[in-house]
């Protein structure tokens, strides 16, 4: 007869858990249901063996996307704010989502909060699928009864952050893909094209002209220690992949990347727009000022704003308000200093936040429009410097070629 593993309530609200034979699921829940017991979980000896089977480690690293995390916050919200009980709530989210790896979680949750777990230490567990900020704003809801409110401006968050990371992955989408059809070009015709003519033109006897000879020597140095310059690019590449992930390396990357001409700017003004809209949400949310700095802190998603908050909540703590250590702090602009400022001295300070935050999405989309319109011209003469380059390697012997048959 198989064995099956439960979870179980037991008639003083405790829980319990155990093993039981038995020949199916039905008649375990029926032998707990005789003794008292309300099952909560119930499974068999093969299902809890093969607990760390292929399918569930794909399952756990299933990513859940943006679009999935906000429809599955709404409908949350939608159901809570209608009497939904939460048990309900977490057992129609269960069986609605297509998410293999948000249903493993919610199934989870469930288990928690039954045994007597809060919704913030409940969506705690599960770092991957919920924030930081996501955890804190539902811990604000929880505390402040007002959690179908705070979930509304938690949504708006997470589509105003999602519309962000778009708008820059596709300005960002096209140059990608012309810089690496460029190196692509560069490689097959140094590697394929230009030594069939620098074989022809050597038989010739013809002087090789300078062009040519830089091709001849890169080729040369591709033939012959292509297996050195490879282990060269894997090794550069792992070391900068192990270093990148060190809080040093991300603080290092973060600096440069705001560093860069045309670029730079683009990261500075989006993570303004992210500071203020979080800001102003956490701030409604009935969050401290110190708690709302702490979450910036681990959620702004550039190290090197980060760094600067650990200056900003000493200050903060001095008794400084918020406008001064901001201005001490490097990045944070002028305006949003000012705004801020303001907002302090007239008691709107969420109010200016918004504004900010307003503000710099109309900055940050004109920014992006600008940059489409400049990178344009910088890959054109690029292309035409590359292809220059080859044609001059080409042409030049073969017009000495040319003056030879006449």
């Amino acid at each position: 007869m198989p064995k099956f593993f439960y979870k179980a309530i037991n008639e003083s609200g405790k829980n319990v858990s155990g093993e039981i034979q038995a020949d199916s699921i039905e008649m375990v829940n029926n032998i707990l249901s005789t003794r008292g017991y309300i099952p909560t979980r119930v499974t068999d000896e093969r299902s809890a063996a093969a607990g760390i089977s292929l399918k569930n480690i794909i399952t756990k690293f299933t990513p859940i996307t943006a679009p999935e995390l906000i429809l599955f916050t709404k409908q949350f919200k939608t159901m809570l704010r209608s009497g939904v009980p939460m048990m309900k709530i977490l057992e129609i989210l269960e069986s609605q989502t297509e998410n293999p790896n948000i249903k493993r979680i919610v199934s989870s949750m469930s288990q928690d909060i039954q045994e007597g777990s809060s919704l913030y230490d409940a969506f705690k567990k599960h770092p991957r699928a919920f924030s930081t900020l996501y955890c804190s704003m539902v811990r604000a809801g929880e505390e402040s009864g007002a959690l179908p409110d705070v979930l509304e401006r938690l949504i708006y968050i997470i589509e105003h952050e999602h519309k962000i990371k778009s708008d820059v992955k596709s300005a960002l989408q096209y140059p990608l893909i012309v810089v690496i059809f460029l190196f692509v070009a560069f490689f097959i015709l140094l590697t394929f094209v230009v030594p069939k003519f620098i074989g022809i033109f050597t038989k010739a006897g013809l002087d090789i002209p300078l062009p040519t000879q830089i091709c001849l020597f890169m080729y040369n140095f591709l033939f012959h220690y292509w297996i050195l310059l490879i282990g060269c690019v894997f090794a550069i590449a792992g070391v900068l992949f192990y270093y990148l992930r060190m809080e040093q390396g991300k603080y290092v990357r973060d600096v440069f990347l705001m560093k860069i001409p045309i670029i730079g700017p683009l990261f500075i003004k989006a993570a303004m727009s992210r500071f203020a809209s979080i800001f102003s949400i956490l701030q409604s949310s009935g969050v401290a000022i110190l708690d709302c700095m702490r979450i910036l802190s681990g959620i702004m998603g550039n190290y090197a704003i980060s760094r600067e908050f650990d200056l900003i909540n000493e200050r903060l703590e001095e008794g400084r308000g918020i406008a001064g250590p901001l201005k001490s702090a490097k990045y944070f602009t002028p305006i949003v200093v000012n705004m801020v400022a303001i907002g302090e001295e007239s008691g709107n300070l969420e109010e200016m936040l918004r504004e900010i935050s307003g503000h710099y999405d109309s900055e940050l989309e004109y920014a992006m429009k600008k940059l489409s319109e400049t990178i344009g011209p910088i890959l054109t003469i690029g292309l035409a410097a590359v292809v220059g380059f080859f044609a001059l390697a080409i042409f030049l012997p073969m017009w000495d070629l040319t003056k030879m048959v006449k």
